[in-house]
């Protein structure tokens, strides 16, 4: 039986891919499950310093298996209630994970792969690559996220707009919108991403990890506590052996090293 989530480790970079390419890599809930349980282990993994999200064959991921769904023995709303509660869990590692995520693009993102994508911390978009939200035109509501991310990524407006039309969006509308870091020629999206995650490696992951979560969390907080947060935080990092290691290679005039830190 095939692995519907392979996972690839080398250099300290985890390549997520998602393989269930018959079906576009769409969510049934054998794959959210593995995909769920893979990122909860990288995210613990100490010697994981980045992470590449991507999907085998044509396609990243064509959201919820809908034939899935209508075959439940309990029926959709079940179906979407259980796929839900483990694709979340996949989110929230992301959202919540101390080191880079990279979502590698290679083909269509579409509804819950378009949530996942956008969760990431960083989206590599192949030329020919194409984002929809999907939901709304088969009568659903967006999950995974995706409420939260697009309308921070894109604007309150542009993400209303997206949500409502459903217009498929290509990777140079992604980019241009603030949907992708960056698009590449087709068949080169793993390869950068993963480059950009080795990139990333050898920066300083302690000082990366709490500016994601501050960032993350500023939506939700005041402004005096999110500075006396950034207070906290800075002396933690200062702290830090990472932190130490950037001090005092910025004594010594020389690049610091903080895979060894």
């Amino acid at each position: 039986m095939t692995e519907p989530v392979k996972v690839e480790t080398k250099n300290g970079i985890a390549v997520v891919m998602l393989n269930r390419s018959e079906a576009f890599n769409a969510f049934d809930m054998p794959t959210v499950a593995s995909l769920a349980d893979a990122l909860v282990e990288l995210a613990a993994d100490s010697s994981v310093r980045g992470v590449v999200i991507s999907g085998s064959g044509k396609a990243f991921c064509a959201g919820g298996d809908l034939k899935w769904a209508l075959s439940h023995k309990n029926g959709p709303p079940a179906a979407f209630h259980e796929l839900a509660a483990r694709f979340h869990l996949a989110v929230a590692e992301i959202r919540r994970m101390p080191k880079p995520v990279i979502a590698a693009v290679n083909g269509v993102a579409a509804g819950g792969g378009f949530s996942l994508a956008l969760a990431c911390d960083f989206r590599v978009l192949a030329k020919s690559a194409v984002l929809r939200q999907a939901y709304t035109s088969n009568g659903l509501c967006i999950d995974g996220g995706g409420t939260f991310t697009l309308p921070r990524l894109a604007g309150f407006a542009r993400a209303l707009e997206i949500m409502a039309f459903d217009q498929p969006i290509s990777a140079d509308q992604a980019l241009a919108w603030g949907l992708a870091t960056k698009v590449v020629e087709d068949g080169q999206a793993l390869s950068v991403s993963t480059q950009m995650a080795e990139s990333l490696a050898g920066n300083a992951l302690y000082a990366f990890g709490v500016a994601k979560q501050l960032l993350t969390d500023s939506f939700d907080t005041s402004f005096e506590t999110q500075i006396e947060r950034e207070r906290q935080a800075l002396s933690a990092c200062a702290g830090h052996a990472e932190g130490k290691e950037g001090l005092k290679a910025f004594a010594e005039k020389r690049k610091p090293n903080f895979r060894s830190a």
